[in-house]
């Protein structure tokens, strides 16, 4: 259990502002459920320090700042990272994402496309010159991705922004995993480098795992235990691969996901008559040409049983990932929402979300966002990944999720029966998961209270 021995407040006042540096893992800004935590994330905090100066990891500030006009956009590559916001800055932030998204991902696309074929061009060199001259080559050992992962500095701009922080804040996530080992080793360099120069470090709405690479276990094991707090939103694999690495019981608290306290609401909108849709397609959630059919088939089926409209909902907007994949298993359906436009608010999509009476999705957020608000969901899943997500959210509501491997040979049937079950229990297990949701933000807030405590008492330590 958590300890409670943190000091909340000091009488003596600070002489450097509150500054809060947010590490979200979503450099782009193109998911809508980690958009959901960081909207999340920056309310509380500015409830506790109206004041307080936030810093954001992304490669697209002018978006950021879009979407946060009170946060501060940082580059891993900023010279200053907590300088005072430019007039121009300033007069992007005013117009909005909608206006602001193409043009910051078109300059953030152009800067990233050199560097890629520069890395290409010498892997081939490199490959050419091994063909050509092997015996020279021989004794070097190859180096794994994750090898070169572990052992890349700290970008100059995250550490100039770690080091004059009073807290790293590592934002909730699934990317401490095996399916993502780049990211997970830049979180673990960064929270290395903060604890090394005396910022605390708490990290909240965390998805851990699978976790069964060696090389991160080993960095799990060196980096955790000397992270101050943690925050799961789940308790079958968090937890777990949290003792392994050595982190004490004392500083972990499971809460569930913050970006619950964005799609509940206490006026009950009541029941919708929609049926959601998301298929998840993508390098770590991979799904057949065959089960993508038998999606197809069988949400419009059930659509029209029930004279249902299918509402095209998407998370992952990067490269159109879930555009892609999930407006195509609702074409031709005799009944079609349109979907969100791109560069949306996640307030938006919950919205949209709350007017279903069922949701098949294979992405996460989207099914935190439906049992908020009381709605069953069917979860499809290829991956362990996926399923440890689903099943840590399932047990977190207490049910109302009902979850399919997209490879089952039963797939049709299954999901026809779970699609029809899901429709007929809509009434009966609202009232519950809502009921699961309140008390999930209520320990979302407790956990904040251990964050800003956590700070206040580095602050005082400090001065």
């Amino acid at each position: 259990m958590i300890d409670n021995h943190f000091e909340l407040h000091s009488d003596e006042p600070a002489a450097e502002p509150v500054r809060i540096l947010i590490e979200s893992s979503e450099y782009w800004l193109r998911n809508n459920g980690d958009l959901a935590m960081l909207e999340v994330t920056i309310s509380r905090l500015r409830r506790r320090w109206p004041d307080a100066q936030i810093g954001v990891l992304t490669d697209v500030p002018l978006l950021l700042r879009a979407y946060h006009p009170t946060a501060k956009g940082i580059t891993v590559f900023a010279a200053d990272p907590w300088a005072e916001p430019t007039v121009a800055e300033d007069f992007f932030a005013a117009l909005g994402p909608r206006i602001v998204g193409p043009v910051a991902l078109g300059m953030v696309r152009f800067r990233v496309w050199f560097p890629q074929k520069a890395r290409g061009l010498r892997r081939r060199l490199e490959r050419l010159v091994r063909t050509r001259f092997p015996s020279e080559h021989a004794a070097a050992a190859p180096v794994s991705a994750g090898e070169v992962a572990a052992r890349r500095p700290v970008h100059p701009g995250s550490a100039a922004a770690v080091e004059k922080a009073s807290l790293l804040l590592v934002l909730g996530g699934g990317y401490i995993t095996d399916s993502d080992f780049a990211q997970a080793h830049r979180v673990f360099n960064l929270i290395e480098h903060a604890c090394d120069h005396g910022v605390p470090v708490a990290m909240v709405g965390q998805g851990l795992g699978p976790l069964d690479d060696p090389l991160l276990q080993r960095r799990a094991a060196e980096v955790m235990p000397r992270v101050d707090f943690v925050s799961l939103r789940e308790s079958l694999r968090g937890p777990a691969i949290l003792e392994r690495a050595g982190l004490p019981e004392g500083r972990v608290l499971v809460t569930g996901d913050d970006a619950i306290e964005l799609a509940y609401t206490e006026c009950d909108t009541g029941i919708g008559t929609d049926i959601g849709v998301c298929l998840r397609l993508a390098a770590y959630a991979p799904v057949s040409d065959s089960a993508r059919d038998t999606v197809r088939r069988v949400v419009q089926a059930v659509a029209t049983e029930y004279s249902s409209t299918l509402v095209p909902l998407i998370i992952a907007e990067y490269r159109s990932q879930d555009r892609r994949s999930t407006l195509p298993i609702v074409r031709g359906a005799p009944s079609v929402a349109e979907p969100l436009p791109r560069y949306t608010s996640p307030g938006r999509l919950v919205e949209q979300v709350s007017g279903c009476r069922v949701l098949v999705t294979g992405a996460y957020h989207l099914a935190v966002f439906a049992l908020s608000r009381g709605i069953p969901v069917v979860a499809l899943s290829s991956t362990r990944y996926y399923d440890d997500k689903f099943r840590g959210l399932e047990d977190v509501f207490g049910g109302g999720l009902t979850l399919l491997h997209l490879d089952d040979p039963a797939l049709e049937r299954k999901l026809a029966d779970a699609m029809r079950a899901s429709w007929r229990q809509a009434d009966e297990v609202r009232g519950r998961l809502r009921a699961r949701a309140r008390e999930q933000i209520r320990l979302g807030h407790v956990a904040f209270e251990h964050v800003f405590a956590l700070t206040e008492r580095a602050r005082v330590e400090n001065h």
